[in-house]
């Protein structure tokens, strides 16, 4: 990413000229690494019936998801939002995976009328409810079962959604009770099981367990005369943070393409998002000034956690570097935000070359669960967003203006 000066290269792009041309804080993607995470993923699940689905909570800018769509990758939704965003960024309907606790009655019309793959159902009052809204569309709802495993992953508690107690899923011998009940529903055509273990996984032995899961749950299924025709095993691949190691990407498809053979003619899914765009996004910001508290050395710059919440909400590590450094011993430093939050720091006693104020920084790795978890906390605008191919740079989200927020026409009076 830098070139022979040190200076961080986004492709042809130097940072530090994107930071002047659209302003900060800025979020930046790499459509070269986009692909390449891409490519990797289909080269490692390249077997029949295996289908791609990426999860859009990651990173939803219609631009992104139109490049994934146009490769030929499936969708999972978790809104009636993502759903209509999935719809027009080109994802087929009949790759796509409808996801979630609190899914709605008008959510589910709208995923019927659409033609979806799946909905993966995480209670029996959501599977009654479904089948009531698919009868009264004189359709039959397409249903997975999401079985919650209660596999403990090594990843912050806040994004391990496999946990025993989760809100997540059903046990296994609830999956199998509703299972057998959807089968039997006029409402429901009953397809298979879901399981997804959380997120920033890097070990194959959690994948190797859900899969052992899921084929127990299905041989026991076939055993009661009910066959299933989907096997999702979620996502959760971790990408790139410092002092993780690199995701066992092989070893994990060795583990989930060896699952599939015990589902001959299925269709089996993979759910990743944040492996396939993290990498690809820099979140750029400008320092805004240096101080001294208690022989801490403070940088404050213009980005906050309402623009990059994932340091703030579980503690995430991000590699922040200068895009333009300078010479000089690096000496310990905590990067913050303008946040009225003691929680908005994007690092603690990171060690920084010299830097002034007006130079600018770089959040490496920030492609997923950045714009797509940001907010306006303290009535600051959003960033804008740029795409990079090669020497190409497309203005893909422009910046949020103040005069957005002040928009008194969609606000009734007192």
């Amino acid at each position: 990413m830098a070139n022979a000066r040190g200076r961080l290269m986004i492709e042809g792009a130097a940072a530090t000229a994107l930071a002047r041309r659209f302003g900060t804080p800025l979020y930046v993607y790499s459509q070269a690494a986009l692909r390449g995470r891409w490519e990797a993923l289909r080269q490692a699940f390249q077997a029949p019936g295996f289908l791609l689905c990426y999860a859009i909570k990651a990173n939803s800018n219609p631009a992104i998801c139109r490049l994934l769509a146009r490769w030929g990758t499936g969708a999972e939704v978790v809104s009636g939002g993502e759903l209509l965003l999935a719809l027009h960024s080109g994802f087929k309907p009949s790759q796509i995976v409808f996801s979630g606790v609190g899914k709605t009655r008008e959510e589910m019309r709208a995923g019927l009328r659409a033609g979806i793959l799946t909905f993966n159902v995480e209670s029996e009052e959501e599977l009654a409810l479904l089948s009531r809204t698919a009868k009264a569309l004189g359709r039959r709802a397409p249903v997975s079962i999401r079985v919650n495993p209660a596999i403990a992953v090594a990843s912050h508690p806040h994004i391990a959604t496999a946990r025993a107690g989760s809100k997540f899923g059903v046990s296994p011998r609830e999956a199998l009770r509703l299972a057998l009940k959807a089968a039997k529903s006029p409402g429901l055509r009953f397809l298979g099981l879901h399981g997804h273990l959380g997120s920033q996984i890097f070990a194959a032995a959690p994948y190797e367990r859900e899969s052992r899961l899921l084929i127990s749950l299905s041989r026991e299924l076939k055993a009661r005369g009910v066959a299933i025709t989907i096997a999702d095993f979620g996502g959760g691949f971790g990408a790139e943070e410092p002092g993780r190691r690199e995701f066992p990407l092989d070893r994990v498809s060795s583990v989930l393409r060896r699952a599939a053979r015990a589902f001959p003619g299925l269709t089996t899914i993979i759910e990743p998002g944040r492996y396939l765009t993290a990498e690809a996004g820099t979140l750029l910001t400008t320092l805004l000034y240096r101080k001294t508290v208690l022989g801490r050395r403070l940088l404050i710059v213009d980005a906050g956690m309402n623009d990059f919440l994932r340091p703030a909400l579980y503690g995430a590590r991000h590699e922040i570097i200068p895009a333009n450094p300078r010479p000089g011993p690096r000496t310990p430093a905590d990067v913050v935000g303008p946040v009225c939050e003691s929680t908005d720091v994007f690092g603690r006693g990171r060690r920084l070359p010299p830097v002034k104020p007006g130079d600018v920084l770089a959040v490496l790795n920030a492609g997923a669960y950045g714009f797509s978890m940001g907010s306006n906390y303290n009535s600051r605008p959003r960033p804008a967003e740029v795409l990079v191919d090669g020497r190409d740079i497309r203005l893909i989200r422009p910046r949020e203006a103040l005069s957005e927020l002040l928009d008194w026409r969609r606000c009734k009076s007192p």
